[in-house]
């Protein structure tokens, strides 16, 4: 790359991924001067807020926030779902993703990285869907890395990171499977529900979101077949017929005091592969 500059950026998310990663790469390569960020959506739930000051308190690290809601800095979701019509985000529409996360940050690294070399790296597991890739920016001078998948680390690896390093998993775990604005479309009833159980103004807050088109009567929800209104009234039957535990809370164990099987295991520390 010649005599041009080079950056290290992890952009943690307030999952369990990112924050495993965060801790891989102290772990295995302290040389690296890598640089931290948060790209902050204006929604997110505090429990995300508190888990990146715990990343930033456990590993010791500055972790600089991009985004937020504020004006100043970028309009913000609400603006977006106006502009949109109200028609709200969804698995075959993630509109927001572009918006909130990957726009801010492509936007903050060609303002502070311009004529640099930006080396990013994703913590996607070795055990998720290949179709997922992460920010794929057009930027020249920009690589992708994705450690865990070049060393083969799966979830139970990043279980044994995030216990031994004593970060443990975020606590939105316990009713909820994924970081996220508290919106989030992916999120099934039942997590919607421990939404209003946990935090019942951010559950009314999108409920407020949703709308209908008074010409077409077309519903915009955030669930396909229920509004949310509608969800809080049927509470006790959509949790009496769910037969399985809320999605990901038997994924989110207490944390571990013993050494980690990742330890144990004594695995060797493959050399970083630096790719396009």
């Amino acid at each position: 790359m010649g005599n041009r500059k080079e950056r290290h950026i992890l952009a943690l998310s307030g999952g369990k991924d990112s924050a495993a990663l965060a801790v891989y790469m102290q772990e295995k390569y302290p040389e690296l001067p890598l640089e931290y960020v948060f790209i902050d959506s204006g929604y997110e739930l505090p429990e995300t807020m508190e888990y990146i000051d715990r990343i930033r308190a456990v590993l010791n690290i500055s972790i600089l926030p991009i985004g937020g809601a504020s004006i100043k800095d970028r309009k913000d979701f609400k603006w977006w779902l106006n502009k949109k019509n109200n028609y709200l985000p969804s698995p075959q529409k993630r509109w927001c993703t572009d918006i909130l996360k990957l726009r801010p940050y492509n936007e903050w690294i060609d303002k502070n990285c311009s004529g640099q070399a930006v080396h990013s790296y994703v913590g996607l597991r070795a055990d998720e869907k290949t179709d997922r890739k992460g920010n794929l920016s057009g930027r020249e001078f920009f690589y992708q890395h994705h450690p865990f998948i070049e060393h083969g680390l799966d979830y139970q690896n990043i279980k044994d990171l995030l216990e031994s390093s004593g970060l443990g998993f975020p606590s939105y775990y316990k009713w909820r499977s994924r970081s996220g604005c508290y919106f989030c479309f992916y999120q099934t009833k039942r997590e919607w529900l421990g939404l209003l159980k946990h935090h019942k103004e951010l559950f009314w807050k999108a409920a407020a979101m949703e709308k209908t088109d008074p010409e077409t009567g077309t519903k915009f929800t955030w669930c396909d077949d229920m509004s949310l209104e509608e969800l809080e009234k049927n509470k006790k039957i959509i949790l009496t017929e769910a037969s399985l535990p809320v999605q990901g809370k038997k994924m989110a164990p207490g944390l571990i005091t013993t050494i980690s099987s990742l330890c144990k295991k004594n695995l060797s520390d493959p050399k970083l592969l630096i790719r396009r």
